[in-house]
């Protein structure tokens, strides 16, 4: 299996740290909103990656976190008038309820920034103790950039080209020793969550989370370290510098990082009109469409996202999901028989598609090519099976054309439909929960909906649903 590390710029064999084992570390969002399509592509992208792995009989120990608490997070509760808090348990709910559509596995761990607190203060006293990191007056931590010999390893900067990039003038109030420097903790503002710790009452910065977290829940060394390519320089750059200086040893072997997503050829944003949350196409698609339009092409490259494509990606999907139906209908009036040799001769041939899939799997996750072998499996069985077929026969096909989708993410079964009057009623139990402040029934209340393709909003009129 060959991975393209963003490290060394190149493919390279993938060789675990410790055998059968793979621990792996994906960004995950900072939860003051609806997650956006461009946060769906690497949450698909490395389920996708991570389930291969599975298939192969690694043991995956997958961690991402979620990132709640941020200037972004406090400015949502400000203008909501609510606690920070309550905005990120609302939004980790709501990107739960998106993940479940998008039929993305949860995480081996999901850890939150707030509740590893103790643990980055930790590490920030080891930095200082070490040199790379110094506190300054007003109770601020930076991390000394130029202490780390390799600042700039991952994303091939030159740390002299990046100071010529600064201007090089203090900040009224700013105490950095250079202007490279990053903040580790920093003190907090009036109406601001904070947490209590050597330097003043603060809270961190957002490199260090990510170090901590992974350094808890994977170790000082890992595998593979993820996420989108903005991510590259400076958040994985000081991410490397922090937990290396820290821990003393590599902190991740393989570095993976997906392409950016473009909306009919025009970057997301805002301004432009083109920012479309999961949860706004969840309301003209089923979330299974976008994400094997995501998985359309490979990881590394751009990817366009337009109603035309979409629309293609449904079709294809169908075309996959119709053999898939074709094969359960023959098999519930299919003979008990054993194979002929025929059958045999025929399940024997159609291993080649299985092959196809695994050699573009093996090389760097090209899904788009893996896609393309599935379409060639239904085709060869479209072909080749009919109501004359035995009974173990139809079987093999259906687990051959399951178990590749299964890797992609892709589910073959379609639910059976929930009633209106089943759903007010979950809906109802649901609210009551909440009031009695269960909120673990509650996410299973909304996760089985989920299931049953019911997409829940909560409003200040009350509870909305829809199907999907």
């Amino acid at each position: 299996m060959k991975i393209f590390n963003t490290m060394t710029r190149k493919k390279e064999e993938f060789i675990p740290l410790e055998e059968n084992k793979v621990k792996m570390y994906v960004c995950g969002p900072t939860v003051y909103n609806f997650i956006h399509i461009g946060n769906a592509r690497p949450m698909i992208v490395f389920d996708t990656v991570r389930r291969y792995m599975e298939y192969k009989g690694y043991d995956v120990n997958f961690v991402s976190n979620f990132t709640d608490v941020d200037d972004k997070i406090i400015q949502k509760a400000i203008e909501e008038q609510i606690s920070a808090e309550e905005v990120a348990e609302r939004f980790i709910a709501e990107c739960k309820t998106d993940m479940d559509g998008m039929n993305i596995k949860p995480a081996t761990t999901h850890p939150l920034a707030t509740q590893e607190i103790g643990g980055m203060i930790q590490m920030i006293e080891t930095l200082i103790e070490k040199g790379y990191a110094y506190a300054a007056l007003d109770g601020t931590v930076y991390y000394r950039t130029r202490k780390f010999r390799d600042y700039g390893k991952l994303s091939h900067k030159n740390i002299d080209d990046l100071q010529a990039g600064h201007r090089n003038i203090k900040v009224s109030g700013e105490l950095k020793e250079d202007v490279l420097d990053f903040v580790l903790w920093k003190p907090k503002k009036e109406g601001e969550p904070y947490w209590e710790s050597p330097w003043c009452e603060g809270r961190p910065g957002w490199h260090i989370e990510c170090s901590v977290m992974s350094k808890k829940y994977l170790g000082d060394e890992i595998d593979i370290h993820a996420g989108g390519e903005d991510l590259i320089f400076p958040h994985h750059e000081n991410e490397i510098a922090q937990s290396e200086a820290a821990n003393g040893v590599q902190f991740s072997k393989y570095w993976m990082h997906n392409a950016f997503l473009n909306i009919d050829n025009r970057k997301m944003s805002k301004s432009l009109g083109n920012f479309f949350t999961v949860r706004e196409v969840a309301e003209k698609y089923d979330l299974q469409i976008l994400r094997f339009f995501m998985l359309s092409a490979h990881y590394r490259s751009p990817l366009n996202f337009s109603a035309d494509l979409m629309e293609a990606a449904k079709s294809g999907l169908e075309r996959i999901i119709t053999a898939a139906e074709n094969l359960n209908y023959l098999i519930k009036s299919a003979a008990e028989s054993d194979l002929t040799e025929r059958e045999a001769a025929l399940l024997e041939d159609g291993k080649v598609y299985t092959k196809k899939f695994e050699d573009a799997m093996e090389d760097d996750f090209n899904t788009a090519d893996a896609i393309s072998a599935v379409f060639e499996l239904v085709k060869f069985m479209n072909t080749n099976v009919s109501s004359d077929n035995t009974k173990p026969f139809l079987e093999s096909f259906y687990g051959q054309l399951k178990s590749l989708c299964d890797i992609l993410g892709i589910i073959l079964e379609k639910q059976e439909e929930i009633l209106d009057e089943e759903i007010e009623n979950l809906i109802q139990e649901r609210q009551e929960a909440r009031k009695a402040k269960n909120f673990a029934r509650a996410d299973e209340i909304r996760d089985i909906l989920q299931e049953k393709g019911i997409l829940l909003k909560d409003t200040r009129e009350g509870v909305q649903w829809k199907r999907i």
